[in-house]
């Protein structure tokens, strides 16, 4: 391997930084004890999730017409 010319850096890697576990240990994360722990009330009625599921499949079939 040759020295690098004065055009060129010589690559440096970056001091390790923490694993992952102790990044999630800093952040106080817990494994997800069911899927259930990822549910979200994200509409506030069927009719508003209605409305959105129908946006969508139109939107999805927009250019297919």
């Amino acid at each position: 391997m040759s020295a690098p010319s004065d055009n060129e850096q010589a690559f440096i890697w970056p001091a390790p930084g923490p694993s992952i576990e102790e990044l999630l240990a800093a952040k106080g994360t817990q494994p997800l004890a069911s899927a259930a722990d990822l549910t979200a009330d994200t509409f506030s009625s069927d009719a508003e999730l209605e409305e959105f599921l129908a946006f969508t499949a139109a939107e999805r079939h927009r250019d297919l017409a």
